[in-house]
């Protein structure tokens, strides 16, 4: 089947042709002629299939007749991230050129001023994530009254971020006759209660299994210690013919630290996660389509949405907790027909991570070994930074065990048991039945260690246990009493 069999409109059929696409995905060959009909759509489709061009092709056409009014939009696409939301907003300029329908793109970020004035001047598609969107609702500047067509892109992801929620406040904002699309990667029984509150007899479209990943994608794993795993990514990149590459780490913190540490070995690498600007977002991506950044490390932020096609590795740094993450990940090469690498580092603890993965695109992901890929040469920096944990602090060595000092055996009254004592009356004063010598009060020094052997022993200086404390040794200038203790320290403070 082509483009021109689905029912499409010259002007776009013209520019999809610019653009070098002939002959649709499967999704695309199944949902453009249900939205061309009107009917409520549920796609379900692993990412790179071409999803976003399944609804936003046949809603060029329709919205092609009709003119938008101030502040009311007749579409509204819903998109989880910005960078999905520009995405979007790209491919209805590249689909939509030979039309002529306005657009605004609602992202956090970007100033508002702006975006109120694309507003005023009456949209045809509405683009905005759920946030931004509420924000300019709540303040008066959207009315959505006129909304005919909804789209809700991602819908597993903005379960996964939370936003469902506000997803279900903004659909309660729109007219209940309209056309309702949803689109997802997986149908998690939260979206499907989504569905089935919110769509009106809708059409499932489902082209491959749930979350399967792409069948041109190479998938290979890794196993190394944790504090081994910057040197495993660098063996990787210098083994593998790597033209760009996505680099995926789970937390935000992670993806600065090890894009510092890349830079620093000389790679040309950027960055990207949810805490940079917009705008700083928006640079950094640019630069990595037009190739003046071969390596992006990034969270999972840039795991939906971003269409480059030439991507040819997914690196995984850290093994996904969700295994769904998976799939999006390394959805981001082979793409569009090509063929695409994956590799995963994983470190021994991520073992049922990796059980979930493997469980769920129903296939195990083969191990390699690493030093069949390059050798691993530890270099000065790193060797300094081995033994040190999470946060650059020194992880703590294991105490060696302490042998146990015998207590003192006190002296006890040579009587026996049956003989009872006189009573107290009758009892001398302690300081006149021992003998002179016995009286004199041990050393403070001696009392201490007894107690603290008692106690296990306690810390002195260096890390030492008290009485292991090497001797101070003074200058000429400090008189110390030596090997000898004055008598009045001596001196039974209680004697008459």
């Amino acid at each position: 089947m082509t483009f021109e069999e689905l029912g499409l409109e010259p002007n776009t059929l013209k520019a999809i042709n610019e653009m070098g696409y002939t002959t649709p995905t499967p999704i695309q060959e199944q949902a453009i002629g249900l939205v061309l009909m009107g009917r409520d759509v549920m796609g379900i489709a692993q990412t790179g299939t071409g999803k976003t061009a399944s609804y936003t092709l046949p809603m060029i056409d329709i919205l092609s007749n009709g003119r938008a009014r101030a502040r009311m939009p007749r579409s509204l696409i819903i998109a989880p991230t910005r960078e999905l939301a520009a995405q979007v907003a790209e491919n209805f300029e590249q689909y939509g050129k030979y039309h002529k329908l306005s657009m605004a793109l609602l992202i956090g970020g970007e100033s508002f001023g702006d975006q109120e004035r694309a507003l005023d001047r009456g949209v045809d598609v509405l683009i905005a994530t759920p946030g931004r969107m509420i924000d300019l609702f709540e303040r008066g500047r959207i009315l959505l009254s006129d909304v005919k067509i909804l789209v809700i892109d991602e819908a597993d992801r903005m379960l996964d971020m939370g936003f469902i929620p506000d997803v279900e406040r903004i659909l309660g904002w729109l007219p209940p006759l309209r056309q309702t699309l949803l689109f997802s990667a997986t149908m998690a029984p939260e979206i499907k209660r989504l569905a089935d509150k919110f769509l009106s007899n809708p059409k499932l479209v489902s082209v491959a299994p749930p979350a399967s990943p792409a069948e041109l994608v190479t998938q290979a794993m890794v196993i190394v210690e944790p504090r081994d795993k910057r040197e495993a990514l660098r063996a990787l990149i210098k083994s593998e013919e790597v033209a760009n590459a996505f680099i995926f780490c789970n937390r935000k913190r992670d993806v600065a630290v090890l894009f510092r540490s890349l830079e620093r070995h000389g790679f040309s690498v950027g960055q990207l996660h949810g805490d940079m600007p917009q705008s700083m977002r928006t640079e950094t991506l640019d630069r990595f389509r037009r190739g003046e950044i071969k390596l992006l490390v990034c969270s999972d932020v840039a795991a939906r949405g971003l269409d480059i096609a030439d991507v040819s590795h997914v690196f995984n740094f850290d093994v996904p907790s969700h295994a769904e993450d998976y799939v999006h990940r390394i959805g981001r090469t082979g793409r569009a027909g090509r063929e695409g690498r994956a590799l995963t580092i994983a470190a021994p603890e991520d073992g049922k991570y990796v059980s979930a993965i493997q469980k769920l695109i129903g296939k195990e992901i083969p191990v390699i070994a690493l030093g069949d890929a390059a050798p691993l040469a530890l270099d000065e920096s790193e060797r300094k930074g081995r033994g040190r944990g999470r946060g650059g602090k020194p992880e703590a060595k294991p105490k060696e065990p302490r042998a146990e000092q015998p207590r003192a055996e006190q002296p006890k009254a040579d009587r026996p048991k049956s003989d009872p004592r006189p009573p107290r009356a009758e009892r001398k004063p302690e300081a006149e039945a021992k003998p002179e010598a016995e009286r004199r009060p041990r050393p403070e020094r001696e009392r201490e260690r007894e107690r603290d052997s008692r106690r296990g022993g306690r810390r002195g200086r260096g890390n030492l246990p008290a009485d292991e404390v090497a001797e101070m040794e003074h200058g000429d200038d400090v008189v110390a009493f030596g090997g000898h203790t004055p008598s009045f320290l001596l001196r039974d403070p209680f004697a008459k």
